[in-house]
Order: C-alpha cells, then structure tokens, then sequence
C-alpha cells in the first residue's frame, strides 16, 4: 500500500511476518511509515537472521506491549551439529568442530532435561546490557563478555525433522519469556558432544499471534489505501484476551478517562465487583488488573483493591 494517506490516527496491532535479513527496528519503521503512525513498537525481538511473527502495536496499542512480551512463544529452528561458533548461529565465525553426528535417539533421550524450568546463559552476541553496553557491542569489539545464567521456562520441546547426513535436526520449542533459541542449540550440541548452532529460526506463534495469520511485507505493500483497516489490524484490546472485563458505566467511563480514580460503595456496584471476583477466581483481598470497557470500546487498563478502581493506562481512542 506504499505509504497510507494521513487520516484519522491509527490504533492497534499488526502480526507481521518478518523477512530475512530486517532488523526488529527496521521492521516497525516500516510498517509505522505504511499506516503513518504517531507511535509504533515491537513486542520482542527477533534477530535479521530470523524471521516469522513480529507483533507490532501501532498508536494506544503500544501501551498494551508488555502483555505480548510476557507471552510465551514457538519457535522452529533446525540445528547445524559439528562446529561451535562465536554467536551461536549460521553469522558467527567457527571457533570449534567436531566429527560426531549425533543418532536420533541420543537427542530424544536429551529432550526431557531441556523442558521445564532450566539454567541457561545467553549467548554472547546478544541485546543484553553489560554496565550500560551492549553485549553483541562488546563481543564485536574484542571485549570480554561476562554474562550471568538465568532460569527460563521450556513448556515443551519436540522434535520435527532429523537429517543424519546432513547433521541436522529441526525442533519445535514452546517457551516462555527470555528464552534465547541459540542458547538452546549451543546446549544441546555440548550436551551431545558434537557441538551446534543455529541454522534456521523461525518464530511461529506469540501469544495470539500465529504465523498462518501473519501478513507479509509484500501483502502490506499490495494493500491499498481503501482498504479497511479492519483487515489489516487487530484492536488494541487483542492481547488482553486473560485479563477480565470490567463493564463501566458512561459516568464512570468519563471519570476514567480524566484520570480519577472510582469507589464502588453502592450495593449494586459492591455486586459488579463481587460478580467480576467470582467469574474470573480472583481473591477480592488482593488486587488485580483488569479491562475496562464501556460500549463495547476499551477504556484503559485498571487495578481493582477491594473497592476502589486506579486508572494505571488510559487509552485515548
């Protein structure tokens, strides 16, 4: 579609198949500059040599963006098995080879002690920061990389195509937030002792984005102008799918919306929030998040304690 004529302010998120070769930041220019957006932002990053799923949250969606960080996601890699490089994937250059070809029943044997909770340090070349720097900066420039290891989530771990000749098995990885794939390759290649990198990465679901429903730069550059945004974005309210809905009021919405917080003192408004606390389990003592709509159309995002409702984002649409 080019460049999107200007009109009225764009909100919501974008599920974006990132090509080969993008950065994460250059992937949001991109589509910020097709729908001119006041704000756009990613909701975690995928390396230029990977591609799949790249949430993008455009206008008040970008204030919805931790909810899609904390998402867990599925990834598709294949590993390369008989060298170690620098930053665990094909881009690095090869400190270290190896012979062995690992058998497929050695690395089905291995998958249980790579699922649920598990240590893992980051790969060198990666966004971590360092005493304000950043990591793959450092690596690059000769320095010495120090990073710490860190406990990540491994829902489950499976494997889809396993090439003996050619050294090459491709797995499905279902994982929970700060889960770096090369770590896991580079792993499990030492576990094996034939050493591994990543070959090919691709992210396949976030949350409730999915690949099948991914649109490509392409499509968005055949779309035109005319086109309803409808079919191109998803709400802003779509990553708040597990957070419950509070149903407002008009007064109570105009309150909201000026920054006030609301007390539900009366009997009927002390049996909304009783009712909200049953159907979603919450304990009424402690305090919870939750959607706050009136009118079918999202208000902002509120904590709820006991009887008072705090505005914590409010979303000007």
């Amino acid at each position: 579609m080019g460049k999107r004529k200007k009109g009225n302010p764009v909100h919501g998120w974008v599920n974006f198949n990132k090509p080969l070769g993008m950065t994460s930041t250059q992937a949001v220019g991109k589509v910020r500059y097709m729908f001119q957006a006041q704000k756009a932002g990613h909701a975690g990053t995928l390396d230029p040599e990977a591609s799949g799923v790249l949430p993008i949250a455009l206008g008040e969606a970008t204030k919805t963006i931790q909810y899609t960080q904390d998402a867990s996601k599925t990834y598709i890699f294949t590993a390369q098995w008989g060298e170690s490089r620098t930053t665990d994937d094909k881009e690095g250059e090869v400190i270290a080879t190896s012979d062995a070809s690992p058998a497929l029943e050695a690395i089905i044997a291995l998958l249980p002690k790579y699922t649920g909770d598990i240590e893992q340090l980051p790969p060198q070349f990666s966004a971590l920061k360092i005493d304000g720097k950043r990591a793959y900066d450092m690596a690059r420039d000769g320095q010495d990389v120090t990073l710490k290891s860190r406990t990540v989530t491994i829902h489950n771990l499976s494997i889809e195509k396993h090439d003996e000749k050619a050294r090459q098995t491709t797995f499905k990885c279902d994982c929970g937030k700060g889960t770096y794939i090369r770590s896991l390759a580079r792993d499990i290649g030492a576990k094996l002792g034939c050493f591994g990198y990543v070959l090919h990465l691709e992210r396949a679901k976030v949350g409730s984005f999915k690949l099948s429903d991914a649109i490509s730069l392409d499509s968005l550059e055949k779309i035109g102008d005319n086109t309803p945004q409808e079919e191109v974005l998803q709400p802003v309210e779509f990553v708040l799918d597990d957070i419950p809905a509070l149903i407002l009021k008009e007064q109570e919405a105009v309150r909201l919306k000026q920054g006030q917080r609301l007390s539900f003192l009366s009997k009927p408004d002390v049996a909304r929030l009783s009712d909200l606390n049953q159907t979603t389990g919450h304990d009424s003592q402690k305090p919870f998040t939750a959607l706050a709509l009136f009118n079918h159309t999202p208000i902002g995002l509120v904590e709820i304690e006991n009887v008072t409702i705090k505005p914590l984002k409010i979303f000007n649409l």
